[in-house]
């Protein structure tokens, strides 16, 4: 039996283009873990079970998928420890994915290449690779497409997860964003982004880099007000994160926003 920690991201940016001929929308975004994560534990079985949270379908069908590419005839017996909040724009399901697909292939006689293993985390949903990763990335075209970033890591974190939010679909979040047209300029957003990437040298010079193009929300003021140097919507949401120099005035905030919705305290990794 082996386990997995399985870390939440935020999106220090993220710059949306227009649908591409796939259906998928050309995107720019970096991304960051924080140290909230589920665990996932696995084991080699007859057949291949998720317990632990009933309303994984992610997970198992990234183990089919293995199984099917490494023509493994078992399973393998996976329970996930839910610490990231559901549908909250932190990657939860995508990590727990992509931590038993390490998992599993580390039990297989022969594991599967590196750039298989993206290949199948690519299928199952944009997010899944950079879960495969160590480190920052920048994420571009349908969002698999992965460089690393080095970034400051010396702030803390306040996650805030409105209570009043009702989640939309992904899906509905970017029909939204084409209706209203968002896309228009993209070009000219990314290259800014790329410029203020450039521009960075110390943590503080993280709050120069564009907020989200998909989604926005009153906490991110407060934050900001709070004592954040950068606050924005974490993925389509509706998660927001507020970016302190010192865990002391993280705190503070943190505890001012509690009964706004769930709120943690962390830090990047």
């Amino acid at each position: 039996m082996t386990v997995a920690e399985a870390y939440a991201k935020i999106n220090l940016a993220l710059v949306v283009g227009p649908l591409r001929s796939d259906g998928k929308h050309e995107v720019v975004s970096v991304l960051q873990r924080v140290a909230l994560h589920d665990d996932v534990t696995l084991e080699p079985a007859p057949r291949t079970t998720v317990g632990g949270f009933a309303e994984d379908t992610i997970v198992r069908a990234a183990l089919e998928r293995l199984a099917d590419a490494a023509d493994f005839g078992h399973g393998w017996a996976v329970h996930i420890e839910k610490r990231i909040p559901l549908a909250a724009g932190l990657g939860g399901g995508s990590s727990d994915a992509a931590a038993a697909l390490e998992l599993a292939n580390a039990t297989l006689e022969t594991p599967l290449a590196n750039v298989r293993l993206h290949a199948i985390a690519a299928e199952l949903g944009s997010d899944v690779p950079f879960f495969l990763r160590k480190g920052s990335q920048v994420a571009t075209g349908d969002g698999t497409e992965l460089e690393p970033l080095a970034v400051p890591q010396d702030y803390v974190i306040v996650l805030v997860v409105p209570a009043d939010a009702s989640k939309e679909s992904t899906g509905s979040v970017y029909d939204a964003y084409d209706r209203r047209d968002g896309a228009r300029g993209f070009a000219e957003r990314a290259a800014r982004l790329a410029e203020a990437l450039q521009a960075i040298g110390g943590s503080h010079d993280l709050a120069g880099l564009p907020c989200n193009d998909l989604a926005s929300s009153p906490l991110a003021p407060e934050l900001r007000e709070l004592g954040a140097f950068r606050a924005d919507v974490s993925g389509a949401g509706p998660t927001v994160y507020g970016l302190f120099s010192e865990r002391e005035s993280a705190l503070r905030a943190e505890e001012a926003l509690r009964s706004r919705g769930r709120t943690f305290v962390t830090h990047p990794v």
